[in-house]
Order: structure tokens, then C-alpha cells, then sequence
């Protein structure tokens, strides 16, 4: 069949913006390379945070004001940022965990230093503006949390990639019982996590679940042998020992189901997958399965 100068004209833009949009979607997943191919820095210390690496591959940032359960305060969140954009340049780092106490991972905001704040100055200070540090980060960071996850501690949280509890973790949204919501992304991440129902039981009655409730609402996976951290470690080391390309583009696909209608989000899953075919370890992923040996990545 002969296409007419129309059905021509159609056909070669639908082509071309294809791929405008491989080569500009390629571009945004290389972009997760470039922290890969920069020099190692020298790590940071900080006052309310403990930054170790307890496997190859592997940053543990530790919540660290014991005194107030972890309670976040400004000087806090800011060395909790700090310390996760540090580990997201890390050359060495393929993946991240993020932790508190056995007795906290974290109990909330701390109310003393938001008590006094008016209404102008939460709007015009932009409070919370840098909340949403972890949902920018290029590297999957995994949540362990053992006992109190509570208002801005739980919404830290569900921030992460993935979420694993000791079965001591009490996770709610107390919020309501101090005269507010929560500010940081708790109603919309629950909602979109557990459903309307669920969600508003925990923002409108400020309500305190355990480990196993959150379970099976599918917040959380409990460890129920061994330590949540190591369980957080082994997971973490496994996703650093794969392809890191692959693997942050793994994470923006997933990512982008909550953002996107189903429609939308296929077409960008397979715009990545496409895209993937331009690197060298997809070659050598490929390779290696066909020779029956373990993978060499480059990160390329």
C-alpha cells in the first residue's frame, strides 16, 4: 500500500518525535551516570546525623538526637539533607539506607520549635520547602525503622524507596491531635499507598498502628528474624551490585506510576527501556546471561 504526502507527512513526525523523546529520555537517565564518573569526596560530619558504610556500595545515614527521639528540627532536616545529597554524588555509592534508633526512628517534628510560628511566616519562610529531599535523590534509599515513626517521622519515611520495619515500628499521623495535618506528604502518599479509607482513619483520628497492621496495609515489610538495618543492608547491597543506569531508571519508572495515567506511564516505561539499549551494560548484562558469567558493570 502507497502512503499519500498526508499519511507521509504524519508518519514522519510521529518518527522524529519519537525519537526526540528517546534521545531526551536517554539524556535523563544518563544523567544518573554522571555521579558515577565523578572523584570521590571527602565525607562530611555532622551534629545530628552518623554516616557509616557498612557494606561496598552501601551509605547508612543515622538519625542521631536520641534525646528527643529523633524529633526533627530545622539544624536536623538539614544535616539529614545534607548527608543524603552527599551520599547520592558518592562515586562509591550505589545505594542508600536511612535509619533511626531502636527506641525512634523518628517522633515527629519537633513541636517547641514550631509552636510560636504564625501563619505568615510558615507562608512566606516557604516552610517545608526542602521536605521532599529524598523523592530527588538519583540512588534508591531504603527506609529502616524501628519504634516511633510519628507525623513528620513517618512522612520521612515514606519518602524512601522502600520501607522495612522492625516489629517494635508504631507509625501514625498525629497531627490532627495538635490542631493541624500533616504538612510533609503524608495525606497523598497514604492515600495513594493504602487508599482514601485507610488514610483518612490515620490523619482524621491521629490513630497509632503497629508494625503488623501497617504490614498488611501494605505500608511496610516487617523483619521478624535479625536486625531491620542488616535486612536494610542486604537489601541495599544487592541493588548496589547491579547496573546503576538500569537501576535509576528501575526507579523513575517506578516512580512515575504515581504521577502519570496508565497511558502515559507505559509509553515512558518503554521510552526507558528503549533508551537502555544505548548503554554498555546492557550490552554486557546481555552478554554475560547468554555466557553464563556474573556481569561487569560500568555504570555506562
Amino acid at each position: 500500500m502507497r502512503l499519500g504526502a498526508s499519511q507521509w507527512r504524519c508518519f514522519l513526525r510521529s518518527t522524529m518525535s519519537f525519537v526526540a523523546l528517546s534521545r531526551s529520555t536517554f539524556r535523563h537517565i544518563s544523567s544518573n551516570a554522571r555521579f558515577f564518573s565523578t572523584s570521590l569526596r571527602a565525607r562530611r560530619e555532622y551534629a545530628n546525623v552518623l554516616v557509616s558504610r557498612p557494606s561496598p556500595g552501601v551509605a547508612l545515614i543515622t538519625l542521631n538526637r536520641p534525646k528527643a527521639l529523633n524529633a526533627l528540627n530545622a539544624a536536623h532536616f538539614q544535616d539529614i539533607s545534607d548527608a543524603m545529597k552527599e551520599a547520592d554524588e558518592d562515586v562509591g555509592v550505589g545505594a542508600i539506607i536511612l535509619t533511626g534508633s531502636e527506641r525512634a526512628f523518628a517522633a515527629g517534628a519537633d513541636i517547641k520549635e514550631m509552636k510560636d510560628k504564625s501563619f505568615a511566616e510558615a507562608y512566606t519562610t516557604n516552610f517545608l520547602a526542602d521536605w521532599e529531599v529524598i523523592t530527588k535523590l538519583k540512588k534508591p534509599v531504603i527506609a529502616a525503622v524501628s519504634g516511633y515513626a510519628l507525623g513528620g517521622g513517618l512522612e520521612l519515611a515514606l519518602q524512601a524507596d522502600i520501607l522495612l520495619a522492625a516489629p517494635s515500628a508504631q507509625l501514625g499521623q498525629p497531627e490532627v491531635n495538635l490542631g493541624v495535618i500533616p504538612g510533609g506528604g503524608g495525606t497523598q502518599r497514604l492515600a495513594l499507598l493504602i487508599g482514601k479509607s485507610r488514610a483518612m482513619e490515620l490523619v482524621l483520628t491521629g490513630r497509632i498502628i503497629g508494625a503488623d497492621e501497617a504490614e498488611r496495609w501494605g505500608i511496610v515489610r516487617v523483619v521478624r528474624e535479625g536486625s531491620v538495618v542488616d535486612e536494610a543492608v542486604k537489601v541495599a547491597s544487592d541493588i548496589a551490585s547491579k547496573g546503576r543506569i538500569a537501576v535509576g531508571a528501575g526507579k523513575e519508572a517506578v516512580n512515575a506510576a504515581f504521577e502519570m495515567s496508565l497511558a502515559e506511564g507505559l509509553r515512558f516505561e518503554k521510552r526507558l527501556f528503549h533508551a537502555l539499549f544505548s548503554t554498555k551494560d546492557q550490552k554486557e548484562g546481555m552478554a554475560a546471561f547468554v555466557e553464563k558469567r556474573r556481569a561487569e558493570w560500568t555504570h555506562s
